[in-house]
């Protein structure tokens, strides 16, 4: 059982590039790196909320529980 993170689909859906985005919502591109690679530990509801209103999606479409 695992989280998958969705977050490059979305983007790629998008077209949103990572600088952008990670400059968009105050991210640093390294932190947004990890946390789109599926490495990060966690990840807060702030920046959750701001990855879904700059992506317009909910947080559903970045997030994935596998069985």
């Amino acid at each position: 059982m695992a989280i998958v993170v969705r977050l490059d689909v979305m983007m790629a859906r998008r077209k949103v590039t990572g600088r952008d985005l990670a400059a968009q919502i105050g991210l640093s591109e390294q932190n947004l790196s990890v946390l789109k690679s599926g490495r990060a530990r966690g990840v807060r509801f702030e920046t959750l909320e701001k990855l879904c209103a700059a992506l317009e999606c909910q947080p559903g479409d970045l997030l994935e529980f596998e069985l």
